[in-house]
């Protein structure tokens, strides 16, 4: 670790683009612990008007406004020390790139949109470290916009994760569209929270846990509320029935601004927020729940601390998937090894950046992992492993790049098969995967030459996409099946528009 990473005072930031609000945290890092020193939040309601799979031109607006204000606060953290994260509406959205290109370019940062269990996984990691680092079991439960997130976790680790499609935007869409707040339409939410609940209801009653936490703005929302009228932070059974029968009184959104403790900002989505939980009380059995300021925004800060401190999950994610799959450690070890020869020597002239080599030497290490279905088109087997599974620390577009880095990393090359894969990076960014995928292949034909010889003297040097190969005197004639694979490569690689010559 170097001594840039250990400074005290280092300034962490995460940006939350959650479907009802945006939110921001920057933190200063402190003997491991960070103390917030900025936080921003706004109700942008970008599932707001969600119709045919789109985010609405309305949203679109409203959220690229929020992010305005946030980037005036934002000069002060360097860009690799701020993450911005997306949730369930970029997740469905068809046209998700349209928001998240134009984010990136106004944060200077990439929007990246995390898969529902990783969103759970940073859930946890936020509000566990908000709790009394105890031995005892917790169910976490977020109820966001456009989902609603489910952990059991023992202090730090989550251990059940999962994400559903309920939330209090599209709730509130669904059923109370006409700010009207009527029994049967609360009857209807409810009952689609249940139905929902019953897909993880058996297992995570037989697993079991000792406390109940709620986090982020619903629950909190409704805590709140309960602690003006009865100055107590639990949220029990009989409180949400208390609370469902005093709003089904007053029968409108408009009426709620009579409850105390509710800001005017939730009155849309509480009738929506109050039904889920109805629901998620009964169908997991739930007696009390108290409330945690612990959230997403707070674990992706933490999670960000952890990579700079090499604590990163996503080792321990390639870890596990390479002892699941069963691969060949030296040899992979031998590809990652050759592999990051390239790269450093590369680096500088083909534009690349340092979790471009972090996600070689991952994609190095599971090249392979395809050959546990079949060798026949074992790259292809991979790429879909990679892509379907579960990987804690990746976001959607990393999961995506490390696919397709495994794919391409034998036979067929083309810059239409990147193109049609990583829809959702910009040019730039698909010409450096690209490139990576030329790495990787070339480090791929020498690993039965490494075990025998070591690393070769090889001097690669590079233009644009014209790049050349220098071998010691005698090397290539010394080694005549490695040259007639190169010569192959050739041909492979200049389908993909790369020139590659060797002497």
């Amino acid at each position: 670790m170097s001594d840039e990473n250990n400074d005290e005072g280092s300034l962490l930031a995460a940006v939350d683009l959650g479907s009802n609000s945006f939110h921001l945290l920057i933190a200063r890092v402190d003997h491991g612990e960070i103390n917030p020193i900025e936080t921003r939040g706004e109700k942008v309601q970008l599932a707001a008007g969600f119709k045919n799979g789109l985010i609405s031109d309305a949203a679109i607006t409203r959220g690229l406004e929020c992010l305005k204000q946030f980037r005036q606060v934002l000069d002060a953290v360097k860009p690799d020390r701020l993450r911005v994260v997306g949730t369930n509406t970029l997740r469905a959205a068809k046209n998700s790139t349209v928001f998240t290109d134009q984010a990136t370019a106004l944060l200077g940062q990439r929007a990246e949109t995390i898969p529902g269990r990783e969103e759970a996984r940073l859930i946890y990691l936020g509000v566990a470290h908000t709790l009394a680092d105890d031995a005892r079991s917790r169910l976490v439960v977020d109820i966001g916009g456009g989902s609603t997130e489910f952990i059991i976790g023992e202090r730090f680790e989550s251990i059940l994760l999962e994400s559903l499609h309920i939330g209090c935007v599209s709730f509130r869409d669904r059923y109370f569209a006409d700010k009207k707040i009527t029994r049967s339409k609360f009857k209807k939410a409810y009952e689609k929270s249940f139905l929902e609940l019953l897909n993880i209801r058996d297992a995570y009653r037989h697993h079991g846990w000792s406390e109940a936490v709620g986090s982020s703005g619903t629950l909190n929302a409704i805590a709140k509320v309960i602690m003006a009228d009865k100055n107590q932070p639990i949220i029990t059974r009989k409180d949400l029935e208390i609370l469902k029968t005093r709003i089904l009184d007053i029968g409108t959104v408009e009426g709620l601004n009579e409850i105390i403790g509710l800001k005017p900002h939730r009155r849309s989505t509480f009738a929506a927020g109050l039904a889920i939980s109805c629901a998620l009380f009964d169908a997991l059995d739930i007696e009390q729940m108290r409330v945690s300021s612990g959230a997403l925004r707070e674990g992706v800060v933490y999670d960000l601390m952890g990579r700079m401190t090499h604590e990163d999950v996503r080792e321990r994610t390639v870890a596990a998937m390479m002892a699941r799959y069963e691969v060949d450690q030296q040899k992979a070890a031998r590809v990652e090894q050759f592999a990051a020869h390239l790269f450093r020597q590369t680096k500088k002239s083909w534009g690349l950046k340092k979790a471009g080599g972090e996600l070689l030497g991952w994609a190095a290490r599971l090249h392979e992992i395809g050959l546990s279905v079949a060798h026949n088109q074992f790259h292809k087997h991979g790429q879909y492993l990679i892509e379907h599974a579960d990987l804690p620390g990746f976001s959607e577009i990393e999961q995506q790049a490390l696919g397709l880095l495994v794919r391409c990393h034998r036979r067929k090359l083309s810059s239409d098969m990147i193109e049609e894969i990583a829809v959702s990076l910009n040019s730039a960014e698909r010409d450096r995967l690209q490139r990576l995928c030329v790495l990787l292949r070339l480090a791929v034909l020498f690993k039965y030459v490494i075990p025998v010889e070591g690393v070769p003297e090889i001097e690669i040097t590079t233009l644009d996409n014209r790049f050349a190969l220098s071998f010691e005197p005698d090397w290539l004639s010394n080694h005549p099946l490695t040259m007639a694979e190169l010569e192959v490569e050739q041909n492979y690689l200049q389908s993909a528009g790369f020139e590659l010559s060797f002497a």
